[in-house]
């Protein structure tokens, strides 16, 4: 992985061939937030708010379409992506905060729709579950998204959640190799541990759907079908997938990535990319960037949707959340006096 600079770094430095390069340390930097929920204007998405606990992601995923944004911090989209992240360790007050202004109308808010609110560091920094705890106390609507295991820390609250219609959990499978998922998502659960959480999510009553995101044409896109029909048996309620998006610094990361990894048929996966992006490797038009163009974009669609009819599940779409429950916590004990 290189640590290429952003686009808007003037000097670009540029390490000798043979200079060695350790490994380097992960640093976290507190991130004191001003505010927590973003309002998304794409209408390519299925949420209107989201919340992001971190800004970048230990996972390490080379195809993440959240790395460009390090380049706002003056930061690598690259190796200081995974290794540089900032936490809004204030997440949970500027949240209840928000709740408490004067005329705030709940709506469903998704956390994790950038970088991961499960991954390693919210192990000890707890920022993820104690906006959980907010949403819950509020009666406050909210999915989650994430490719990670630890989510099963919190199933007492995403339970009790989902006892009262609040929550649904997206968990992400990109693929079932470990071999390819060690090379593609380095420190992330296994594919078979994801769809654990998904059999342990249901059992416990918590609506679970599954996303894999993204197919890569000649990479993961042969097990389509297999990771639909697994996850329908782990007890997911839906099924959707994103085809790879490569903006901004992530295209040249992911041509590294391929030359490294896949050389043999790394001009395949691009042209196929290019093929379904209007020539292009990335298509930011709303309405094509998630699922492509063309005749392979189609093809991935029309699969999709026949495995989830064979696998018995629905593809795409989620539960309806309730936002009538949400009610100041104040409030609701001054009346518990009368």
């Amino acid at each position: 992985m290189s640590n290429r600079n952003g686009r808007y770094c003037a000097a670009t430095v540029i390490p000798e061939e043979d200079a060695p390069r350790p490994d380097p340390a992960t640093v976290f930097y507190r991130e004191t937030a001003k505010s927590i929920i973003t309002r998304n204007q794409s209408p390519d998405v299925p949420f209107d708010f989201s919340i992001n606990p971190y800004r970048g992601c230990e996972h390490g995923c080379i195809y993440c379409f959240a790395r460009p944004n390090h380049a706002y911090v003056d930061l690598s989209p690259g190796l200081d992506f995974e290794t540089r992240i900032f936490c809004k360790d204030n997440a949970a007050e500027r949240l209840e905060a928000r709740f408490q202004q004067r005329g705030y109308q709940a709506a469903p808010v998704t956390l994790g729709t950038a970088t991961d609110p499960y991954q390693p560091v919210e192990t000890s920094r707890l920022i993820t579950r104690r906006l959980l705890e907010v949403l819950l106390r509020y009666r406050h609507p909210f999915s989650l998204i994430t490719k990670s295991s630890l989510v099963l820390r919190d199933l007492d609250l995403l339970e009790e959640a989902a006892g009262y219609g609040l929550v649904n959990v997206m968990i992400s499978v990109t693929t079932l190799d470990n071999d390819l998922k060690t090379r593609l998502e380095p420190r992330t659960a296994s594919g078979a541990a994801r769809l654990r959480a998904v059999s342990a999510l249901t059992a416990r009553g918590i609506p679970v759907g599954v996303l894999m995101a993204p197919v890569i044409p000649w990479i993961n896109d042969g097990e389509i079908e297999s990771v639909v029909e697994r996850s329908a048996e782990a007890g997911a309620e839906s099924a959707n997938f994103i085809l790879l998006r490569l903006p901004l610094e992530v295209a040249p990361l992911f041509e590294e990535w391929l030359a490294v990894h896949y050389p043999e048929r790394a001009q395949r996966v691009l042209n196929a990319l290019r093929n379904s992006r209007g020539g292009k490797l990335y298509d930011a038009r709303f309405g094509a960037r998630m699922r492509g163009t063309g005749a392979m974009a189609e093809l991935y669609g029309n699969r999709f949707r026949s495995a989830c009819r064979r696998a018995g599940i629905q593809h795409g779409g989620s539960r309806e959340l309730r936002s009538d429950q949400f009610s100041l916590p104040n409030k609701n004990r001054q009346l518990g006096l009368f």
